[in-house]
């Protein structure tokens, strides 16, 4: 049976600005990629997507977008990119790239000129309204705190920014706005580009109407996400994408989609609706934020058995209907192994256990840059340090809205920041670790002497050996593919277990998530059954596996 070739391949996410800096400017780039092709290849990775790598004032680091057809400069030049695929190709690896359309830069030609005055011939290129009574339309929040909507002095008029007031949103109800999008899609198709992650993909459709949301608590804002998520004529949209663009292109998309079950995921990736391929929600993620005094910022605790229901969830939900996408973290999430493991005494363990549990899912892994290090959330000492939008806006509204202190702003900051990400890449113990020979735009993690890419393959117990390892095994097992999944044991609180079966290989796949040892029982059939992955040498227990602190076992059975 035939099948696509994404749904075998594992993709590793690039932030480019703290990936590998290659001119001594403290910004990472495109040759820095280059310079480090190799190093992915042996991972066994097959697919690079890079987070925006287009000309942008970088209000929110590449996701406000001045020219889409351009290099940014910090990053180098459009001879570079080429360069970047042409190699990439040759070492037989997939790009893929940011596709950031909800919005543009303010800064952005279409911006410039749609501002000049309600009869500019772009102005219906952005969503304009007039307000009402010296107020705004409404009184949505912004995903950067505060309103949606920016008064334009000239014109008297607001505009839409679900972001950041310099991330102004598209009208993508106008079809100019769509025609423009397609072609420069073609463009980046017709250089080689292998595929699409889409930025805030199920937010392009907004009613028209701008109804009032329901009040906030402790602000004068609504919550708008329940009525611009998933809009009216968003599957149209992405239906006409499908229909112009991407059919015509053997390429893989991925949308992201905050805020969508998997019976509304199934609507973007089922195989015969000619949307997307995939797409990521954020349901374990998000876990507890909701309910939350402010958000992810209270860093609302974690339990075991609220993460198994959300994974188990959109795998039982999608299989044979639709397709996953499997992640622990990204650019926008905390690191991985300071989020769901143990970042301190375990940290080696829980990160390979965490590595096991995701990729024998059924699902297109995404692995993001340092994961298959074990790199940690950053802590640092003020709040100087940061320079994230987001957490720079919530730390100023937390202390003058809500009267948070520094300490508590800099813990929720510690957990759940952005930046915890987008420290730079850990390539060794010298000097800024290998990253840069200048300054590093932000500062690097401290531990680095420890973490780092060099020491980790040189260590055949590391990280980054058990993630090759897994890498190669899924893509070694149909199963892995193509078979169902089975959750056992919902409410064990420490243990993750699950079943992949198919017509000829059944696994079990153990994941223990505590610091202390434990037990399970072991399923009759998988008695005696093979190891085909453990992070500890040998295994204990005959009839019940003896777990030591994030053990992670895969047993396939006889």
């Amino acid at each position: 049976m035939t099948h696509p070739w994404w749904k075998d391949a594992v993709v590793y996410q690039i932030y480019p600005r703290s990936f590998q800096d290659s001119d001594g400017d403290g910004v990472g780039d495109l040759r820095g990629i280059i310079r480090r092709l190799d190093y992915l290849k042996r991972l066994g990775v097959d697919v690079l997507w890079l987070s925006p790598i287009y000309a942008s004032p970088n209000d929110d680091n590449g996701y406000d977008i001045s020219d889409y057809r351009a290099i940014m400069t910090e990053f180098g030049t459009m001879a570079d990119f080429e360069e970047l695929l042409r190699e990439a190709h040759a070492r037989g690896l997939k790009i893929m790239l940011d596709l950031v359309v909800n919005h543009t830069s303010d800064e952005h030609p279409w911006f410039i000129e749609s501002r000049q005055g309600p009869d500019s011939a772009k102005r219906d290129y952005y969503v304009w309204r007039k307000g009402a009574d010296g107020q705004p339309p409404n009184r949505w929040q912004s995903f950067f705190s505060g309103s949606v909507w920016e008064k334009d002095a000239a014109s008297g008029e607001y505009y839409l920014h679900l972001f950041s007031r310099r991330q102004p949103d598209l009208n993508w109800e106008n079809p100019q706005v769509r025609r423009e999008v397609y072609d420069m899609m073609r463009f980046w198709l017709d250089k080689g580009v292998d595929g699409w992650r889409m930025d805030t993909v199920n937010m392009f459709s907004k009613p028209q109407d701008f109804p009032e949301g329901q009040p906030i608590p402790g602000t004068s804002l609504t919550e708008g996400q329940p009525l611009f998520l998933n809009g009216p004529r968003i599957h149209e949209f992405l239906q006409e994408m499908h229909r112009e663009v991407l059919a015509h292109y053997d390429v893989m998309t991925v949308g992201e989609t905050p805020g969508v079950s998997p019976t509304e995921g199934a609507l973007y990736c089922g195989a015969e609706r000619g949307e997307l391929n995939m797409v990521f929600h954020f349901e374990h993620v998000f876990l507890g934020d909701e309910q939350a005094e402010r958000g992810k910022w209270s860093n609302p605790p974690l339990a075991l058995p609220d993460i198994k229901r959300v994974l188990a969830r959109w795998q039982t939900g999608l299989h044979g209907r639709g397709w996953n996408s499997l992640y622990w973290d990204n650019h926008d999430q905390p690191r991985a192994v300071s989020r769901f493991g143990d970042d301190r005494q375990y940290r080696v363990e829980s990160a390979k256990m965490l590595c096991t549990v995701l990729l024998f899912m059924q699902g297109t892994p995404y692995i993001y840059q340092g994961q298959e290090l074990g790199m940690t959330n950053v802590s640092f000492e003020s709040m100087h340090h940061y320079k994230d939008i987001e957490t720079l806006n919530a730390s100023k509204v937390l202390r003058e809205e809500h009267g948070w202190d520094e300490a508590r702003i800099l813990a929720g900051v510690y957990a759940r920041g952005r930046d915890n990400a987008r420290t730079p890449m850990h390539w060794s113990a010298g000097t800024n670790a290998g990253f840069t020979t200048g300054t590093p735009w932000i500062g690097l993690n401290p531990n680095y002497p420890d973490i780092n890419a060099e020491a980790a393959e040189a260590d055949p117990g590391s990280v980054w050996h058990h993630y090759r390892d897994v890498i190669a095994l899924r893509k070694a097992l149909p199963v892995v593919r193509e078979g169902a999944f089975t959750l056992l044991d919902a409410e064990h609180p420490t243990v993750f277990a699950y079943v992949r079966d198919d017509a000829h290989t059944r696994l079990l796949v153990v994941g223990h998530f505590h610091g202390q040892p434990g037990t399970y029982p072991i399923p009759r059939e998988f008695v005696g059954g093979e190891v085909l992955s453990n992070n500890y040498p040998g295994l204990e227990g005959e009839r019940e596996l003896k777990l030591r602190p994030y053990q992670a076992v895969v047993l396939r059975a006889r």
